[in-house]
C-alpha cells in the first residue's frame, strides 16, 4: 500500500512515521510531507504530486490547531481546516484513494448539561454545535469531506498528546520543574487521546477497509486538574497544585466544559483497542 502523509511535522504525523518505520515498513510505502514540503492550501502543487505518486491512501494530519489564534485568523483557519480538506476530498473522488482526516471534540457544544446527559461521551452522530471558530472550521471540513468523497475515514480525537510536538503532558512536565505552585482548571471535563493509540486504531480500520466517522479517545472521564495531578504523581514531581475555575484563565476562544468522546462504535470493530487514560499516560511518560 502506498500512503501519502500530510502534516508530517506535527505530533500525529511524527507518530505515524515512527510506527510505520518500526512495524509496517514492509507493508506500507509512506511518503511524508511537512507543510513546507507540500502546503495543502496550494492546490495545483497538491494535485500534481498526487497524480504523480498515485497513492492508495492520503492521511491528512495537517490542520490549523491554534484555538485562540483561529479567532484572530479566521480566513486562514477556514482555508486550512475546511477549504483544503474539501479539495483533498475532490481529489479522492478523481484519483480513487482513501482519505483519512482528523477532527476534534470541539465540534460539540460541551455544555454542563451534556456532561450529565452523556456520561460515556458524545456519539459520532450527535449533532455538532461548536462554540469557537476552530471547532466551526473543523466541523465544516468534516461536512465537506462527507458530501464529496465516498471513500473517507474521519477520526475525531480529544486532548491529543504524544511523544512529539507540544501538548498538555509536556507542558505540565516543564512547568512542574520550573515552578513550585500551579493552577489548573477543574471545570473542563474529557479524556486524553494518545497519538500512538490513534495510529494503531487507524491502521486497524485501514486494514479492514472501513469508512465513516469514528472517535478515538481513552476510557474514563477526568478534568484537566485530574490529568495534571496524575502526571506529577507518576513522575514523582513535587508541586503544589491548585484547582481553579476556567474563569481564572481568560482566553480569546470559548472552551467547552465537556468534551468526552464515546468510543463505543470503534470498540465494536474487531482488533481495535481503546485504553484507560491512566495506562496511556503511564506509557507516554515512560516513552518521554
Amino acid at each position: 500500500m502506498k500512503a501519502i502523509l500530510l502534516g508530517a511535522s506535527g505530533q500525529l504525523g511524527k507518530e505515524w512515521q515512527r510506527i510505520i518505520d518500526k512495524d509496517y515498513s514492509d507493508e506500507i510505502e509512506l511518503l511524508s510531507y511537512t507543510s513546507s514540503d507540500l502546503d495543502i492550501t496550494h492546490y495545483q502543487e497538491v494535485s500534481d504530486e498526487f497524480r504523480q505518486q498515485k497513492p492508495d491512501v492520503v492521511i491528512n494530519c495537517a490542520a490549523f490547531t491554534d484555538v485562540d489564534g483561529s479567532e484572530d485568523h479566521k480566513k486562514r483557519a477556514r482555508k486550512v481546516n475546511m477549504e483544503a480538506p474539501l479539495y483533498l476530498a475532490e481529489l479522492s473522488q478523481q484519483l480513487e484513494f482513501k482519505l483519512v482526516h482528523y477532527s476534534t471534540d470541539y465540534v460539540f457544544p460541551g455544555t454542563k448539561l451534556n456532561k450529565k446527559e452523556f456520561p460515556e461521551g458524545y456519539s459520532e452522530d450527535h449533532p455538532a454545535d461548536p462554540v469557537n471558530w476552530y471547532g466551526k472550521t473543523k466541523w465544516e471540513g468534516e461536512q465537506a469531506i462527507r458530501q464529496t468523497a465516498e471513500n473517507h475515514l474521519i477520526i475525531r480525537v480529544s486532548w491529543l498528546c504524544g511523544q512529539f510536538g507540544s501538548n498538555f503532558v509536556k507542558t505540565m512536565l516543564r512547568l512542574g520543574k520550573e515552578r513550585d505552585e500551579l493552577q489548573v482548571v477543574d471545570d473542563q471535563w474529557g479524556s486524553p487521546t494518545f497519538a500512538e493509540n490513534v495510529v494503531e486504531n487507524c491502521l486497524n480500520l485501514l486494514g479492514k477497509d472501513i469508512i465513516g466517522t469514528y472517535h478515538v479517545s481513552s476510557k474514563g472521564l477526568i478534568s484537566w486538574y485530574d490529568f495534571a495531578k496524575a502526571i506529577f504523581e507518576i513522575n514523582n514531581i513535587d508541586v503544589s497544585l491548585e484547582a481553579v475555575d476556567s474563569d481564572a484563565f481568560v482566553t480569546k476562544a470559548e472552551r467547552p466544559y465537556f468534551s468526552k468522546l464515546s468510543t463505543q462504535k470503534i470498540e465494536s470493530v474487531e482488533g481495535s483497542r481503546i485504553i484507560p487514560w491512566r495506562e496511556g499516560l503511564q506509557r507516554l511518560l515512560g516513552q518521554l
